[in-house]
């Protein structure tokens, strides 16, 4: 059931990154939704569930704090060792490739984070069933919806960042797997709740930031702020009523 339920986030995955492929014109309404929905995924999945699984072992002041430190270490990885620059229209030759060079290692950055935490979707599915079926299927109808939404920003944060479909595409399939490679991974091994919080904690930090100060920006830029805003709200909405429905 467990590896079932991971094949099935797996064509979740898949199908979001391919409709951002398909649609890569309107990348500013999908980039407004994404923004929506990796902001949702930290205030409605990742840090209550930390805090859930945590609360035996820290008050809750510790684990937002640790949210903010995983927000200030994604700041400085993208700031100082990626360098946050965009291509102006002057931007030319060397100047040009180095600052191309620099925003195709962003999306690096953030897909490599939201494979992460994909696999983290598998792990958590994973550890669910070991405690009861009805509490795996509660995390395993979370886990599906936003995995699509997770497959959307994969697609979004290469190409946003001047990397080629193909190469999205690449990404989109990493981002895939990890669900399956997560939940498989659980049959060998049982991840301590009280490290496993922090871990959803860091991680809620992270996404914070990318959907801030990164995919909210740019799905404004010279956009209709109307329409991207509202995409934004639907995003971050369709991610509050999966894991609310989830939770009943």
């Amino acid at each position: 059931m467990v590896i079932l339920i991971a094949l099935a986030a797996f064509v979740a995955t898949l199908c979001g990154g391919l409709m951002a492929l398909r649609f890569k014109d309107k990348l500013h309404l999908i980039l407004g939704f994404s923004a929506g929905a990796v902001i949702g995924v930290a205030f409605f999945d990742l840090l209550p569930e930390s805090i859930n699984l945590g609360s035996k072992f820290y008050d809750i002041g510790t684990l937002t704090s640790i949210t903010a430190i995983g927000f200030l270490v994604y700041l400085l990885l993208d700031r100082l060792v990626f360098l946050h620059a965009h291509a102006h229209s002057h931007d030319h030759g060397d100047h040009s490739e180095e600052v191309e060079g620099k925003q195709i290692s962003r999306g690096i950055l953030g897909a490599g984070s939201l494979s992460i935490h994909s696999f983290l979707d598998g792990v958590a599915i994973g550890l669910a069933f070991q405690v009861s079926a009805a509490i795996g299927a509660i995390v395993a109808v979370a886990v599906l919806v936003h995995d699509f939404s997770d497959g959307i920003n994969t697609v979004n944060l290469i190409l946003k960042n001047r990397g080629e479909g193909k190469f999205a595409f690449k990404w989109l399939i990493v981002d895939a797997l990890a669900p399956v490679v997560g939940a498989a991974s659980t049959l060998f091994f049982s991840l301590p709740e009280k490290s496993l919080s922090v871990v959803l904690a860091i991680f809620a930090g992270f996404f914070l930031y990318i959907g801030a100060s990164d995919l909210i920006p740019e799905s404004h830029h010279a956009h209709p702020k109307f329409l991207t805003t509202a995409m934004t709200i639907l995003g971050a909405a369709v991610l509050f009523t999966a894991v609310h429905f989830a939770n009943i």
